[in-house]
């Protein structure tokens, strides 16, 4: 397409020729520069291959094409280029990077400088994608989104988890930390007007298949019951309410105390629902005024909880009850970002596990389901059984060490950014990352499979995307009240703060690379202790540094 050879360029990043790069750039950007556009249209380019190029005006010169200008022009233009205040990197270079991924590393999350998993599994986050499922995913996971068209898929993938947990009865899974975790799952699925979210119902059907069943039995004798006790008179005897009334699915719109009812009756089963509107949970909010939901929605995920009321009539229900309740709800994304506003740094967000449908384009063509069979449902059955099957205190080792792993790349990644929103979201997303693998390798009969190892960090990474795409500006500004300014279109946990630096650099360096981040210069000197600490960087000088990692 350009006037390159054809022979790829020895020079590439992340394993992707420049070349290559170039090419899908200018055909993002409109074609090849013409006649009247050459100088601006390659001053275009060299200003957004600066930020894959760590800004060296040698590399650009090798690689740029020159479509007739001479070397002193080319020269000019390229130090003009470099010489520009440091930003984000553009969203056209980014969209060039993604659309020529084909390196080992970043085959799954798509090759650009802001989402590319490394080899020990940290991951960045671009502004504009998730990253894309594995194409080798855990048995159960292949067969529930068998049936899906692949755009809706990754939604899916998340989707089923509140139901698969809801199975497992008093079943525990030990932490990292040493706290034992019920599999409390819970998802919100955000996506644009018209999107297919309804695409996680049919999986979600055919998992609560055989607890609506049992549901049945006992609702059919509840309804029994309650007309009996109506067809009596005020004064005359009445049966005390049957016992043994478990019944796990709830309605959306339920009220407060009929949950507190409900919970108290399923004898340490877990509640479930599915609610087309996220504010369809505000039925369980108590007052007017009341923000009971988010308190239930917390209570939920943590360990040991007590919820309930006391009133003084005989007729009200009067409970202690530990939550256990699993769901999920869908929204737009902009009722989801105004319904979870008040509650920015409460605790929900981060104890909720996000997933989205990424928008198609006008025109495209309508998404076709396959069938949902007798023969799916029979595949699925095992699964389903090895999960009802479990009892008491299940011991995952595969599971721990992968949670412990995690944890530690996220610390390193949290103090390499600097970026306290991500730190405080990745702590809850790693427990629901980790419980995923628990629900996998039970339903898997109790055995591990290194597909689920690769989903689960999938898994987590997607929903940090989630949360820093739909929230994370807005936590920002509610940590830091004084709204310092940012540079640039910058997004919390998107930036190593290394990789903007030298390999050998001074204190100044260090604080215009927090400005550039959005950062204030107070705190340099903390980042920089404990990136002498992790051995990320070395001391040459009082004010001088040189990195030991993430060289240039």
């Amino acid at each position: 397409m350009t006037d390159q050879s054809n022979t790829p360029c020895p020079l590439s990043f992340k394993g992707i020729p420049y070349s290559d790069i170039i090419n899908r750039w200018f055909s993002l950007a409109g074609g090849e520069p013409v006649e009247g556009e050459r100088n601006d249209k390659l001053h275009r380019l060299a200003s957004h291959l600066r930020y894959i190029t760590d800004n060296n005006e040698e590399t650009l010169l090798q690689i740029m094409p020159r479509y007739g200008l001479p070397e002193k022009e080319m020269k000019g233009l390229i130090h003009s280029a470099c010489s520009a205040k440091w930003y984000s990197v553009p969203k056209l270079m980014q969209e060039a990077c993604r659309g020529v991924s084909h390196t080992p590393e970043c085959a799954n999350e798509g090759t650009n400088e802001d989402v590319c998993a490394d080899v020990s599994g940290r991951m960045q986050y671009a502004p504009t994608v998730p990253p894309e499922l594995p194409k080798r995913l855990p048995k159960l996971i292949r067969l529930l989104v068998s049936r899906t068209p692949e755009v809706y898929r990754p939604a899916v993938a998340h989707a089923v988890f509140p139901s698969l947990a809801t199975h497992l009865h008093q079943v525990r899974f030990k932490y990292i930390d040493n706290v034992e975790h019920e599999a409390t799952l819970m998802n919100v699925l955000m996506a644009g007007t018209g999107a297919g979210k309804d695409c996680i119902s049919e999986p979600i059907n055919r998992i609560m298949a055989d607890i609506r069943r049992r549901d049945e039995v006992n609702l059919r004798r509840e309804r029994e019951w309650k007309e009996e006790v109506n067809s009596k008179g005020a004064n005359k005897d009445k049966r005390q309410r049957p016992e043994g009334l478990i019944i796990q699915e709830i309605d959306a719109d339920m009220t407060n105390p009929a949950f507190v009812m409900r919970t108290a009756e399923a004898e340490g089963h877990f509640l479930y629902t599915k609610m087309n509107e996220i504010d369809q949970f505000d039925a369980l909010k108590g007052s007017v005024r009341g923000r009971q939901q988010f308190q239930i929605m917390c209570l939920a995920f943590d360990p040991g909880n007590r919820y309930g009321q006391t009133r003084a009539s005989a007729q009200a229900v009067t409970e202690k009850v530990t939550i256990r309740f699993n769901w999920n709800a869908s929204t737009t994304i902009q009722k989801g970002k105004k319904y979870f506003a008040r509650v920015l740094t409460d605790g929900p967000i981060s104890r909720i596990n996000f997933c989205t449908i990424p928008e198609r384009e006008i025109g495209a063509d309508m998404p076709v389901y396959g069938k949902y069979d007798a023969a799916f449902d029979e595949e699925l059955r095992p699964y389903i059984e090895n999960l009802n099957r479990a009892t008491g205190l299940i011991d995952c080792p595969q599971a721990y060490k992968l949670a412990q792993e995690m944890s530690a790349e996220n610390a390193e990644w949290a103090v390499l950014s600097q970026d306290r929103v991500y730190e405080n979201l990745s702590f809850r997303a790693n427990v629901i990352a980790y419980l995923k693998a628990c629900v996998l390798y039970v339903a898997n009969g109790e055995k591990w499979e290194k597909s689920i190892e690769d989903f689960v960090r999938w898994s987590f990474h997607y929903d940090m995307w989630c949360k820093l795409e739909f929230f994370g500006e807005a936590i920002k500004e509610a940590m830091d009240q004084d709204k310092r300014p940012l540079y640039g279109r910058h997004r919390p946990g998107r930036r190593n703060l290394l990789e903007l630096l030298p390999d050998e650099f001074t204190h100044a360096d260090a604080v215009r690379a927090r400005r550039t981040a959005g950062m204030s210069e107070k705190g340099t000197s903390s980042m920089l202790r404990q990136w002498v600490f992790r051995r990320y960087v070395t001391i040459v000088t009082n004010n001088n540094y040189q990195k030991l990692k993430f060289k240039a």
